[in-house]
């Protein structure tokens, strides 16, 4: 892993409010509406696609239009289910959902790309569909991480969340131009069999998860949509740093292209974990900032020494799960980005992005 050049990130994060919250009466929302997935269809509007959580912890996919006042994104029309547990890998015995999608647009392809995490017979695992409108998903199926001898393991073994796509291709390990992937392995394996413990690549002694970058070239992809379920070139991007982020990182929403490189918003939790990958009470997530190498993504420039966006509010601080700022989208209204994040895992928020003047 590359050297840290800087130790700060010149962007800053400003809440704004709550923008979706369980609709009463609603089946599908009776655990919560949380981590949207956003994007402008053709008709020009805005729209989050949030993870709506039943009974029994189901989570679908929703579509639901942002209402915007004078420039603000204040609230949601909803619209629908567009994604549900109807494969069987995303279906357990005891459990089942699709998950905290990420959707990016991908001008070069005229689709958008949503990654998911498939809660399945054997946990969560990463699974892709495309879609031009985003009202009408083609599933292509669970990502299947190529085999890489460096690394003395199969990624295909582990659970993996917090998956999302770079907008446009960037150099790839070799340098052709490909379609690059952040995503977050989790190498405890007890969430399979009792005791099983950890299990680490090849050079890696921090057992924590951090986010990691696979690659497909772009060639391959726009022969092929399908291609982009078959990633490779693994590569370690990021662990935990700071005391805010100690105990694991995620990637957030899609990154952006800014002056410095690619500027990745992600979250980082601290406090105690169970055993596995089960969330505690206990444990904080908030929200910070990286900035990537535009000539090799895999490559740190800086990021946030202190969270940008931290539990502040009763939405962020009390919900499903306490004390969660969880950011899943990004979108720009009238030039101006927001960010939009999951509070408590109950409710969903937005905050504005801004670049701080020095």
């Amino acid at each position: 892993m590359v050297a840290i050049k800087n130790t700060s990130v010149p962007y800053a994060l400003t809440r704004l409010g709550v923008v979706m919250s369980p609709e009463p009466g609603n089946v599908n929302e009776t655990e919560g509406v949380l981590n949207p997935a956003s994007g402008y269809a053709p008709d020009g509007k805005l729209y989050l696609l949030p993870r709506l959580v039943a009974a029994g912890n189901v989570s679908r996919v929703g579509l639901a239009r942002v209402r915007i006042e004078d420039g603000l994104p204040v609230g949601v029309d909803r619209e629908g289910v567009v994604l549900a547990p109807d494969q069987g890998w995303e279906r357990g015995h005891e459990h089942a959902g699709v998950e905290d999608p990420r959707t990016t647009w991908v001008p070069r392809l005229g689709l958008h790309l949503m990654t998911y995490v498939a809660f399945g017979p054997l946990g969560p695992r990463l699974a892709l569909a495309t879609s031009a409108d985003l009202r009408s998903w083609r599933r292509l199926g669970p990502v299947h991480f190529g085999y890489q001898p460096d690394l003395s393991t199969d990624l295909n073994l582990f659970p993996n969340k917090d998956a999302v796509f770079f907008p446009t291709p960037v150099p790839g390990p070799d340098g052709r131009p490909s379609y690059a992937m952040l995503h977050r392995p989790m190498w405890d394996l007890s969430w399979v069999r009792p005791g099983a413990g950890v299990h680490l690549p090849a050079d890696l002694s921090d057992e924590r998860p951090g986010i990691w970058v696979s690659f497909v070239t772009a060639e391959a992809v726009e022969a092929d949509i399908g291609a982009l379920v078959r990633m490779s070139e693994h590569r370690l991007v990021a662990l935990p740093e700071h005391n805010w982020e100690s105990l694991k990182i995620g990637a957030g929403p899609p990154p952006i292209r800014v002056d410095e490189g690619w500027l990745l918003l992600h979250h980082g939790v601290d406090g105690v974990l169970d055993e596995g990958f089960i969330l505690q009470q206990g444990t904080t997530y908030a929200a910070g900032a990286m900035l990537l190498d535009a000539e090799d993504v895999s490559r740190v420039l800086s990021r946030s020494e202190t969270p940008m966006l931290s539990p502040e509010t009763r939405e962020e601080r009390s919900g499903t799960v306490s004390n969660v700022v969880f950011p899943t989208a990004i979108e720009q209204i009238d030039g101006i980005h927001y960010v939009f994040y999951g509070m408590a895992d109950a409710r969903i928020g937005v905050a504005r992005l801004d670049r701080v003047r020095s």
